[in-house]
C-alpha cells in the first residue's frame, strides 16, 4: 500500500489543479481545432474559389469577409485559443504533469507564432484592402488584388500549419493527461 508523502497543502493544491486542468485542456484543444479549421477552410476553398474569379469579385468578397469576421464569436475563439492553451499548460504544470505541460506549452508557442503572423502580416493586408475603398471606385483592381493575394494566401497557409501543429501538440497532451489521471 502506497501512502501519500506530500504535505496536505501540496496534495490539495495538485488535486484542485487537476480537476480544472483536464477541462481547460479539452477547451483549448477545441479552440485550437476551430482556428486550424478556419485557416484551412480559407486554404482549400475560399481563396481557391476567389482566385478563379475576376478582380472586382475578389476584392469585394475579401473586404466583406474581413468585415464579417470581426464579431464576438470569432473574437472569443481567436483570443480563447491563446488564453485556454496557455492556461492548460500552466494548470498541467501546477498539477505536476510536466510532460503534458510541455506539449501544451509547445501548442501555446505555436499559436503565439500564428498570432504574430496574423497581427504582423494578415491584419495589415486586410486593413490595406479596406483602405483601398469601394471596389466600384478603385481604378486598378488588379493591382490592389495582386498586392494583397499572394502574401495573404502564403501567410494563411503558415497560420494553418502552425495551428494544425498546435492541435497535434494538444492531442498529444490530451493522451498524456488521460494516462496520468487513470
Amino acid at each position: 500500500m502506497r501512502t501519500n508523502t506530500m504535505p496536505h497543502h501540496e496534495a490539495t493544491h495538485t488535486e484542485s489543479g487537476g480537476r480544472v486542468a483536464g477541462p481547460v485542456l479539452v477547451g483549448s484543444t477545441i479552440a485550437m481545432g476551430l482556428m486550424a479549421g478556419l485557416f484551412f477552410a480559407f486554404d482549400v476553398s475560399v481563396m481557391p474559389g476567389l482566385a478563379v474569379g475576376d478582380d472586382r469579385t475578389y476584392v469585394t468578397a475579401m473586404q466583406h469577409i474581413n468585415r464579417s469576421i470581426e464579431n464576438g464569436v470569432f473574437g472569443l475563439v481567436f483570443v480563447g485559443a491563446f488564453v485556454a492553451t496557455g492556461a492548460a499548460a500552466w494548470l498541467q504544470h501546477r498539477a505536476g504533469r510536466r510532460r503534458v505541460a510541455l506539449w501544451a506549452g509547445a501548442a501555446t508557442a505555436l499559436y503565439v507564432l500564428a498570432l504574430v503572423v496574423t497581427m504582423g502580416v494578415n491584419v495589415p493586408l486586410n486593413n490595406d484592402l479596406a483602405a483601398a475603398g469601394d471596389p466600384a471606385g478603385i481604378h486598378d483592381l488588379a493591382a490592389v488584388r495582386e498586392k494583397f493575394a499572394g502574401t495573404w494566401v502564403a501567410t494563411n497557409m503558415l497560420r494553418t500549419a502552425l495551428c494544425t501543429a498546435g492541435l497535434g501538440a494538444l492531442a498529444r497532451a490530451l493522451v498524456l493527461h488521460g494516462r496520468a489521471t487513470r
